[in-house]
């Protein structure tokens, strides 16, 4: 037996026990093996899906381009598709993705373009926007819109929740997946629950997303909006493929606690996955009270490690990022005992002048900057000198016209060794997230001083 293309290999994946990271876990854990797919993800069964129901339709018409703003796997399965059914592909992505999927998606002949990361969706720089845009002006292109694209949580309702269902003979009692797009958790648990309503579809979600607080308030809060390394799940918008009736709970997982477990599956499983996987299975540690004896939980690992490469398995960059435990001083010890690293912030439509006047009353170099409640870019002194020194009438515009890029987000038990390599001249300051307790600082180069002095 043999396949006609490549495309007929896409799903049936494996369902494998999980026999270490699970040892306090009472119930039978099963993974979802996603890596199996061509494109070594579960996006490559919604790419395919999208682009079969957008012929049939005619929105995809012969030599075509595609083009779609992806965090690098729905991609991959778009480009592949469009190899076997002869159409271009022109991907956006965003700046904080792994340059391996960004180099994966050249080599498969498509166009990537990189946006920014923190902007919002609107934004005429964001990875939305400059997707749309672009179809406006391609000739004959089609942008297949996968948060609200019904067929990508078509494509699961009619493959991933099947396959579970007869791999596990119906005996799934949880199923536990990485929200992005919804279409996974969302189509799959659709499946299931109108074969078994007592499944429980739990939702992994990160810190700077919205869903979680969406779903249990119904408010949808920018103030939950903030930079955050994780890759795949969580976004500052709704996706229409987010059913919320059909996720039960969501958990929320550190970019840290995401990050380690990525590297401990494969240490400990032998599975070579992604962040996400990561995110799922701390979320599914963290939530280990819900499950017991007899329970049959799956949990989906969406992509595979040799996407993050240059990140999650590199222990440089895990150190920058202040992954890695280590001995001595972490950002608590610094927020803990001094005041000024209580955060203080100007809104962006502020004037220039008073944000001088703040910054000289309360003796502070730097301030965030905000809007809507979101830090959204940052203000220094030597910047705000060198500003009016060029230009002294810039004192009445608006902060938003002079302000820097945001001050990049760190976790609370960031190492000190790992603060003090992150601040640069480009980056005088820190924010200090304790996702705990739903609390933001600011540290600066004096703080670590001072509290190495101590």
């Amino acid at each position: 037996m043999y396949y006609n293309n490549i495309l007929e290999t896409i799903g049936n994946t494996p369902l494998v026990k999980l026999n270490n990271v699970t040892k306090d876990i009472p119930a039978t854990v099963l993974a979802k093996i996603e890596t199996t797919n061509p494109g070594n993800s579960i996006k490559d069964r919604m790419a395919l899906k999208m682009i079969e129901d957008a012929e049939k339709d005619g929105r995809l018409k012969p030599g075509g381009t595609i083009i779609e703003g992806t965090s690098g796997n729905t991609g991959m399965g778009l480009a592949i598709a469009a190899i076997i059914k002869g159409y271009k592909c022109i991907f956006t992505t965003t700046d904080k993705q792994s340059k391996e999927k960004v180099d994966a998606l050249r080599a498969f002949g498509a166009e990537v373009v990189v946006c920014p990361t923190d902007v919002e969706p609107e934004d005429p720089r964001s990875y939305y926007s400059v997707s749309s845009r672009l179809e406006k002006e391609v000739p004959n292109s089609w942008k297949p819109n996968q948060y609200d694209n019904p067929s990508n949580s078509l494509a699961h309702y009619e493959q991933t929740g099947p396959e579970i269902w007869e791999q596990t003979e119906g005996k799934i009692t949880h199923l536990v997946v990485g929200v992005g797009t919804g279409g996974t958790i969302c189509g799959t648990g659709k499946y299931l629950k109108e074969k078994n309503p007592n499944i429980q579809i739990l939702g992994i979600d990160t810190y700077g997303s919205v869903f979680k607080k969406y779903k249990e308030t119904g408010i949808f809060d920018k103030n939950e909006i903030y930079p955050y390394v994780t890759e795949g799940i969580g976004e500052d918008f709704l996706p229409a493929n987010v059913d919320f009736n059909i996720i039960d709970h969501f958990e929320k997982v550190t970019d840290k606690d995401a990050a380690l477990m990525t590297r401990e599956i494969v240490k400990r499983e032998g599975i070579f996955v992604g962040n996400s996987a990561g995110s799922a299975m701390a979320g599914l540690l963290q939530m280990k009270d819900r499950f017991k004896k007899g329970d049959l939980v799956v949990v989906i690992f969406h992509d595979h490690g040799t996407r993050y490469l240059g990140k999650m398995f590199n222990d440089d960059w895990m150190r920058m990022k202040g992954y890695f435990d280590k001995k001595g001083l972490v950002a608590r010890d610094l927020v803990v005992t001094n005041k000024k690293a209580e955060l203080v912030t100007i809104d962006a439509k502020e004037t220039v002048e008073k944000a001088a006047k703040m910054m000289n009353e309360m003796d502070i170099s730097q301030i965030p900057v905000t809007s809507d409640k979101r830090i959204v870019g940052s203000l220094s002194e030597n910047h705000l000198f060198s500003s009016l020194i060029k230009n002294p009438e810039i004192k009445l515009n608006a902060v938003e016209t002079v302000m820097q890029a945001a001050f990049p987000f760190v976790d609370i038990s960031t190492p000190i060794d790992s603060l003090s390599k992150m601040i640069t001249p480009e980056n005088p300051a820190l924010l200090v997230r304790d996702f705990k307790t739903d609390n933001t600082y600011i540290i600066t180069k004096s703080d670590i001083i001072s509290a190495l002095l101590v």
